[in-house]
């Protein structure tokens, strides 16, 4: 696999560089993704793959669920953190507010989104229902990139290749 270089970051298509910024996260980050041990890994990385790895599930999330759901499933309010930066970082300071203010609502029922059975409890909650427009707002925002919030990733690092690691750029 080739490093990341400038040359291969400005040389290269939006879908390669992501693929590449993909491999670059796997190859620097052995932890379970959401365990303690992942946001240790993650916080050692350069500040754009860090944002990177800690935006990479809540893409996921909003394309298959929803913010609420992303929650339940990713349940740790320093990962959340995390995610909000790097959205920050990023270049997604609106989505990042959005995130912000459903992890508000979200906290609100941290001990049900952390249940045994959350999922079967999220549905038709209130939650859930307050979810819906903040979960319409960071859709339409996302409808704007082809690539989702990959779109940022491939942007900062054309922009900052610093912050993905590379030297001499």
């Amino acid at each position: 696999m080739p490093t990341l270089t400038p040359e291969i970051i400005s040389s290269s298509s939006d879908d390669e560089l992501f693929t590449l910024l993909g491999k670059e996260l796997e190859r620097r980050i052995t932890a379970k993704r959401g365990s303690q041990a992942f946001i240790a890994q993650i916080r050692g990385l350069p500040v754009g793959l860090r944002a990177m790895a800690a935006t990479y599930e809540l893409d996921v999330s909003l394309t298959m669920d929803d913010l609420g759901w992303h929650f339940g499933n990713w349940h740790d309010v320093a990962l959340a953190e995390e995610t909000a930066n790097g959205l920050e970082l990023l270049g997604a300071p609106e989505l990042a507010g959005i995130f912000r203010e459903a992890l508000r609502f979200a906290v609100r029922y941290w001990h049900e989104l952390g249940a045994k059975g959350w999922s079967q409890w999220y549905h038709g909650s209130l939650l859930e229902k307050a979810m819906e427009p903040l979960n319409q707002q960071a859709l339409e925002i996302l409808k704007r990139n082809k690539n989702g919030i990959f779109h940022y990733w491939v942007d900062y690092a054309r922009k900052h290749p610093d912050g993905v690691g590379v030297t001499g750029a």
